[in-house]
């Protein structure tokens, strides 16, 4: 897959550390600008798991941290959790709005519930990149957890769909991703990659036709690696064709290394760089603007030092609920926390051939076994991913 494909030079070299299902651990994390959890950062969603792992979270020193549920996290699913409470916890029951304010309120985290924001690295230390992201908690149905659905090619026509008391079906679930998306982070994969075939046939439809820049997930501990996609003009009914895929093989993955697992998708040193060229960007917040009246709908998250706002999620938001919730961040500036799912299904179809060429995906799972954990608990290595994303306002 030979390529000519450059670095823009209005873009920067972003590092970007990737950890998903820690499931209570905290592991080392090295240095970089974005830290993306892919969700389970828990066992059960207890307000005192969530606690400690929010603090250590807090305490990690990276200018945006972008975090997501999973399956694990039930209290973070309210609706779930009301239902199903006495099945996990029956011998005390947690306030899930109390579980779910310690991300809300947290001044250094960015808590994405199936809804997007934009990220403004302003650090003068920092990359000065930014870059629009979508975060979802949602994975297959497996057995009776949170954030769950049935995959489409399993339910029954004649029976009522059990997403539907509290969301869509998977093809209006993963519909919500804005087409402007240059990180989606998932907690399931996308079926074929990185997924030990579990992950969503859906997702990986709407992956071929969105085509991010990098895809973050986790859930399948066994699936923890990365691959690189390069996309194709034909499509079919499941997605367009992928004309290639490069499988990452990790330079150091024993977990004692102290040696960093190292995804470089620039053209440093030689390396082709990520093929990415998006002029519909610019479209799409151009509409954004013609519909609001404001040419930003996305909140900017700042710097380590003074971040402008906190994003408020609240519960899932799903399409056919959305609504836009404006609030005031700490700089007194009107913040649109939540994209209305009106906006984002005017968006349309990107058409073929402008630029999005590659995707990469990831599995950063840190969790290396699932229960029982025969043999003992194992762990990997968080992933780190080298990205180009573009200057800030350019």
């Amino acid at each position: 897959m030979a390529s000519t494909s450059t670095k823009s030079p209005n873009a920067r070299r972003t590092r970007i550390v990737c950890i998903s299902d820690t499931h209570n651990s905290t592991v080392k994390l090295p240095k970089g600008d974005v830290l993306i959890h892919a969700g389970d950062l828990t066992n059960q969603g207890s307000y005192s798991e969530l606690f400690r792992t929010i603090q250590w979270l807090e305490k990690a020193d990276f200018e945006a941290k972008i975090v997501i549920a999973g399956n694990h996290d039930i209290t973070l699913d309210a609706g779930f959790y009301e239902q199903h409470q006495d099945g996990f916890h029956n011998q005390k029951s947690e306030d899930a709005a109390k579980c779910l304010s310690l991300l809300t309120s947290s001044p250094t985290i960015t808590y994405l519930c199936h809804s997007s924001a934009t990220v403004r690295l302003t650090d003068p230390k920092g990359p000065g990149t930014e870059f629009t992201v979508f975060g979802s908690p949602y994975s297959p149905r497996v057995g009776l957890w949170a954030f769950s659905y049935d995959r489409e090619e399993t339910l029954d026509p004649s029976k009522p769909n059990p997403v539907t008391s509290s969301g869509p079906r998977t093809t209006d679930l993963w519909a919500a991703i804005p087409h402007n998306t240059d990180i989606l982070v998932t907690h399931t994969p996308p079926h074929g990659h990185c997924d030990n075939s579990l992950g969503c046939h859906e997702l990986q439809r709407m992956l071929s036709e969105i085509r991010p820049r990098l895809h973050v997930c986790g859930h399948v501990h066994h699936g923890r690696g990365a691959k690189r996609i390069r996309w194709g003009a034909k499509e079919t009914e499941d997605g367009y064709v992928e004309a290639g895929v490069e499988t990452w093989e990790d330079p150091y993955p024993d977990p004692k290394s102290l040696k960093i697992s190292l995804v470089d998708l620039t053209a440093r040193g030689g390396k082709r760089a990520l093929d990415f060229q998006d002029p519909t960007l610019r479209e799409d917040k151009s509409h954004h603007a013609d519909r609001a009246g404001s040419p930003d709908l996305m909140p900017r998250i700042s710097s380590r030092s003074a971040p402008q706002t906190a994003v408020d999620q609240g519960t899932p938001q799903l399409p056919e609920r959305a609504e836009p919730n404006t609030r005031l961040g700490p700089s007194r500036t009107p913040v649109l926390s939540q994209l209305a799912a009106e906006e984002t299904a005017t968006l349309g179809h990107r058409p073929q051939g402008q630029g999005r060429r590659e995707t990469c995906v990831v599995n950063c799972a840190i969790a290396a076994t699932s229960w029982p954990h025969s043999g003992g608990k194992r762990f990997h290595k968080p992933i780190v991913v080298d990205l180009d994303l573009p200057v800030a306002g350019t």
